[in-house]
């Protein structure tokens, strides 16, 4: 069997749990199309949170996704699929989705840049960081729109980054001092009340 049959399994495997476990369908749905946003608002309420290197992780996950998104769209100029729904007959397809190249996949990586940073940063919760982002990876199988490739590269590729800008960008003078001027600026902006809770 070769690699490509054995994602196309793969992938008919966990699509297929649609149609056997229909109930889970909503909230597979859900976390595939809509999980995004909430990752977005945790990282808005962890930057103005004020404790201890939130900001830093925040830029850190920032510059994780930046970079594995380029690195994302460089190993798809080797490869490319487009979604399995386009290219596969009697796919569960459960959201709307444009067809283009789904490979890596670009939610994954976003959600690895950021839950893998967060890991790093607070390791207390590590397993609740990595469990959410593998839950959208296999949402986006689940409805139809990846592959179990394109999700698994994304996640590699995501990983890999963020211990790399985990190990050098906390380390950059430059970042410290441009934290330092925000903080004083936003000191000025801010009420009274948000400043309470620095540190």
């Amino acid at each position: 069997m070769n690699l490509n049959q054995m994602n196309i399994d793969l992938f008919r495997m966990v699509n297929n749990l649609g149609k056997e476990f229909s109930i889970l369908n909503p909230i597979m749905t859900f976390i595939a199309e809509y999980m995004i946003f909430f990752l977005v608002l945790g990282i808005v309420i962890f930057w103005f949170r004020r404790q201890k290197n939130n900001q830093l992780m925040i830029i850190c996950g920032s510059i994780t996704f930046v970079l594995a998104e380029i690195v994302g769209k460089f190993v798809g100029k080797f490869h490319s699929n487009h979604q399995p729904f386009a290219e596969l007959a009697n796919v569960h397809k459960l959201v709307e989705h444009t067809v283009d190249n789904s490979f890596p996949s670009d939610h994954t990586i976003f959600f690895f840049s950021f839950c893998m940073t967060f890991w790093l940063f607070k390791k207390q919760a590590k397993v609740f960081w990595m469990m959410l982002a593998l839950i959208l990876g296999l949402s986006r199988i689940w409805v139809g729109v990846h592959y179990p490739a394109d999700v698994f590269v994304g996640a590699i590729i995501s990983i890999l980054v963020a211990i790399l800008v985990y190990q050098i960008v906390p380390k950059l003078t430059i970042i410290r001092k441009l934290l330092v001027i925000y903080e004083k600026g936003e000191r000025l902006i801010l009420p009274a009340k948000m400043k309470s809770k620095e540190h």
